[in-house]
């Protein structure tokens, strides 16, 4: 997958707007099985991994035991209680990772890989030009804010501007908050990305994973505009 102007280009991609839905799928899946580990062993900051030691391996056994004990009540307690076959409840298993991957994926993706939004890349020294709040006015979008039901079911996800300004403030809050962030970002000339619709913003999305895909880039353009 291609998500950024900055990311290498390869042929295959081409199609990614095709087959995106599949890695979307598969994505609370990744998290459940392999990324705890993966980031366990890759981790680190400045050279120097995040635990070392006794430390470290108490970490790894603290990961082991609690995917035991997930895997254990997701298989093993219907199999003995309910007493559902292994490939039912497998079945079972696979369809709510899908499910909740797509809606995770998508609900994250309609609120930076949308149209207008920048894709800033770091200096030589790992340095973003922009400040912090203008870092995230820019990179990141709102989508539905009068949609009291996406709302709700994605707990105020889609003020994703006012999480990520606000991440310890109740998300109750947001509604009002993002009337006062619009009008200061107005009134400094910063963008304030916002789409109406869930339709709207996934058809948006869709048109960047396009482009990216077809290493077309001329969005860039219309994102600096904005900005």
């Amino acid at each position: 997958m291609r998500f950024s102007p900055s990311g290498k280009y390869k042929g295959i991609q081409r199609f990614q707007v095709f087959y995106v839905f599949i890695f979307y799928a598969v994505m609370s899946l990744y998290w459940t099985t392999a990324k705890d580990f993966v980031q366990y062993f890759e981790f680190n900051k400045g050279g120097q991994h995040r635990d070392s030691g006794f430390r470290k391996f108490i970490t790894l056994m603290g990961l082991i035991i609690w995917k035991a004990i997930y895997f254990t009540y997701m298989f093993a307690l219907p199999m003995i209680f309910v007493h559902l076959s292994f490939l039912q409840v497998l079945v079972g298993f696979l369809t709510l990772h899908a499910i909740s991957g797509l809606i995770l994926s998508i609900v994250f993706q309609l609120a930076h890989v949308v149209e207008g939004t920048k894709f800033p890349v770091p200096d030589e020294k790992g340095n973003i030009e922009n400040e912090w709040a203008i870092h995230q006015m820019q990179t990141t979008a709102d989508f539905c804010r009068g949609n009291w039901l996406i709302t709700y079911y994605v707990g105020g996800l889609n003020y994703q501007i006012e999480h990520h300004l606000f991440p310890r403030i109740c998300h109750v809050h947001y509604p009002e908050i993002s009337k006062i962030v619009a009008q200061t970002a107005k009134e400094f000339g910063l963008p304030y990305i916002y789409n109406e619709s869930l339709w709207k913003a996934f058809k948006s999305h869709m048109s960047i994973i396009s482009k990216l895909g077809k290493n077309d880039l001329s969005f860039i353009a219309i994102a600096n505009n904005v900005g």
